[in-house]
C-alpha cells in the first residue's frame, strides 16, 4: 500500500473515530438530558398526585371550612355569603322579565318571556354591548348611565310577542360579578372592583341603588328585584329545568359553587328563617385552602407572582386561567434543566400566560400518531419547531398530569358540599334522593378529558351505589336567563298573582 493511502486510511480511521466519539458524547448528553428530564417529570407527578385518601382528606376539609363559615363571618378562608335567595324557580313562573349580566368589559341586557309549567321560556332575546375603556376608570354615574341608557334602547326593541299586564313595572334581574356585601335580595355595597374597573366612587355604595337611579335618569319605569352572582344564576337556572338541582359549579376561568341550604343550619343568619326553610348559599369557594391540597413549586411560584398571594389558592390549582400556566412554567424547568426544547431556551415560553388552557387541552386531546397537533402549537404559538416525538409525548405527560390533578381536586370539592348537606351516601332505607349538580363554564364544557375525570373521580368517591343518584347537568348561560327567573321568583307581583 501507497503512502498516501496509508495516510488516507489514517485519517479516515481518526475521522471515524472523532465522529464516533461526538455521536457516543451526543448519546450519552441525549441521555442526561432525558435522564434529568424524567426526575422533573417525577417529582411533578409526586408532588401533584391526588390518591383517593388524599381527596377524602379534602373533601373532608372543604366540609369543616364550609361549617366554619357558616358560623360567622371570617370564621373561614370560605366567605360562605348569604345570598338572600330563598325562593329558587320552580317552572310556574309566567310574563315578561329582564336581566343585565355585568361582569367585565361586555355586559348583557335580556328578556324572557315565561309561560309556566307547560310552555317555559316562550320566547328569549338579548344583545351584548362592550364598555368603552374610559368608562371603566371614569365617574359611576357615567358608567350607569351608559348602562342604563343601553337596557332603555333594548327596552324600546320590545315586540309584540312579549307582554307586560297593563298598570305593572318591568322587574330586573341584575348579575354583578364583583365582591359585593350582600345586605338583602336587592342590595349588596361594592367592595372592591376587579377586571380592569377602578372607579373609587362605587366602593361602598349600593350598586342596586346606582343602577337605580341611572334607570330613573333614562325615564324608565324598572324595577331591579333581584341582585345575584353568575353561580347562583347557574343555579336558579338549573332547578327552572330541574326540581332536583341543588348545588351549582362554576369551571371557567374562574370558578365557583353554590348550593341550597337549610337555613337553621346557618348560625350567623340573623333574619327572620325565609318560609321556605331555605337559603341560598354562595360559598366563593376558590378561596379555598387546606394543608391537604397538594402544591408544587411550580404552583408556589405562580402564587407569590401573582396579584393575590396567599387567595384563591383553591382556583389558581382547578381553573381554566391558571392550568395552562402551571403547563408552561413546567415546560420551562424542562427546557432550563434538561433541555428539553435544545440548547437555547425559547424566548417565548419566558411569557407568563403565554400558553392559554384551551391551547393545553387542544394538544391533551391530540390523537395523531406522531403528535402533530402539538407539533403544530408548540410552533405557532412558542416558536418552537422540529421537536422530537418523545418531546411531543412529554408535553401531552404534563398536560395530563395538571388537568386530572384540577378535575380530582374539583370533584373532591363536589363531595365536599354532598356531605356538608348530607347526600354524598347512599340512603340506609328507602329511594336515594337524585342530586342535580349544575354545571356551567367553558372549562368543564370544552376540555373533555378534565370533564371525564371530573366524573370518574366523583364515582371512585361516592361508591357505585350513592353516585348512581348524583348527576351533573351542563346548565350555559346561567347567569343571563337565571337572573331573569330571580327576578321572577323575586317579583313583587307574586302573591298578587297567587291570589
Amino acid at each position: 500500500m501507497g503512502k498516501a493511502a496509508v495516510t488516507t486510511a489514517v485519517v479516515c480511521a481518526a475521522a471515524a473515530c472523532a465522529v464516533a466519539v461526538l455521536v457516543v458524547r451526543h448519546r450519552m448528553r441525549s441521555s442526561g438530558r432525558w435522564a434529568r428530564a424524567a426526575a422533573v417529570i417525577r417529582e411533578l407527578e409526586e408532588k401533584a398526585a391526588t390518591p383517593i385518601g388524599k381527596l377524602r382528606q379534602v373533601a373532608d376539609a372543604m366540609t369543616v371550612e364550609m361549617h366554619a363559615g357558616l358560623a360567622s363571618e371570617g370564621g373561614s378562608k370560605l366567605k360562605m355569603l348569604i345570598s338572600y335567595v330563598d325562593n329558587l324557580p320552580t317552572g310556574d313562573e309566567t310574563g315578561l322579565f329582564y336581566a343585565l349580566d355585568l361582569g367585565g368589559t361586555n355586559f348583557r341586557v335580556l328578556r324572557v318571556q315565561l309561560g309556566g309549567k307547560e310552555k317555559r321560556v316562550v320566547k328569549q332575546e338579548y344583545e351584548e354591548v362592550s364598555i368603552p375603556p374610559h368608562l371603566m376608570v371614569g365617574g359611576s354615574d357615567e358608567l350607569f348611565d351608559f348602562i342604563a341608557s343601553a337596557l332603555a334602547k333594548f327596552v324600546a326593541s320590545e315586540g309584540e310577542d312579549f307582554h307586560l299586564p297593563v298598570g305593572r313595572q318591568r322587574e330586573l334581574g341584575f348579575t354583578f360579578s364583583f365582591p359585593v356585601r350582600q345586605t338583602s335580595i336587592a342590595s349588596g355595597t361594592l367592595i372592591k372592583w376587579t377586571k380592569g374597573f377602578n372607579i373609587e366612587s362605587t366602593v361602598g355604595e349600593d350598586i342596586v341603588a346606582e343602577l337605580t337611579r341611572a334607570i330613573e335618569r333614562q325615564g324608565l319605569d324598572m324595577r331591579v328585584s333581584a341582585l345575584v352572582n353568575d353561580t347562583i344564576g347557574t343555579l336558579a337556572g338549573g332547578r327552572y329545568y330541574d326540581n332536583d338541582v341543588v348545588v351549582a359549579v362554576i369551571l371557567g376561568t374562574g370558578t365557583n359553587a353554590a348550593y341550597v341550604e337549610r337555613a337553621q343550619a346557618i348560625p350567623k343568619w340573623h333574619g327572620l328563617l325565609p318560609k321556605s326553610g331555605e337559603m341560598v348559599i354562595n360559598m366563593e369557594w376558590g378561596n379555598f385552602r387546606s394543608s391537604h391540597l397538594p402544591i408544587t413549586d411550580y404552583d408556589q411560584a405562580l402564587d407569590s407572582e401573582s396579584l393575590n398571594p396567599g387567595e384563591q389558592i383553591f382556583e389558581k390549582l382547578i381553573s381554566g386561567m391558571y392550568l395552562g400556566e402551571i403547563l408552561r412554567r413546567a415546560l420551562l424547568r424542562l427546557a432550563n434543566e434538561a433541555a428539553l426544547f435544545g440548547d437555547t431556551v425559547p424566548p417565548k415560553l419566558e411569557t407568563p400566560f403565554i400558553l392559554r388552557t384551551p391551547v393545553m387541552s387542544a394538544m391533551h386531546h391530540d390523537n395523531s400518531p406522531d403528535l402533530r397537533v402539538v407539533a403544530t402549537k408548540l410552533k405557532e404559538l412558542l416558536g418552537i419547531s422540529n421537536t422530537s416525538l418523545k418531546t411531543r409525548k412529554v408535553v401531552v405527560h404534563l398536560s395530563d398530569i395538571i388537568a386530572k390533578r384540577g378535575a380530582r381536586l374539583a370533584a373532591a370539592g363536589i363531595v365536599g358540599i354532598l356531605k356538608k348537606i348530607g347526600r354524598d351516601s347512599a340512603a340506609k332505607a328507602g329511594e336515594v334522593p337524585r342530586t342535580v349538580i349544575a354545571m356551567d363554564g367553558g372549562l368543564y364544557e370544552h376540555y373533555t378529558i378534565f370533564s371525564e375525570c371530573l366524573q370518574e373521580t366523583l364515582k371512585e368517591m361516592l361508591g357505585e351505589e350513592a353516585s348512581a343518584s348524583v348527576v351533573i347537568k351542563l346548565a350555559n348561560d346561567g347567569s343571563g336567563i337565571g337572573a331573569s327567573l330571580l327576578a321572577a321568583s323575586h317579583s313583587q307581583y307574586l302573591e298578587v298573582d297567587e291570589s
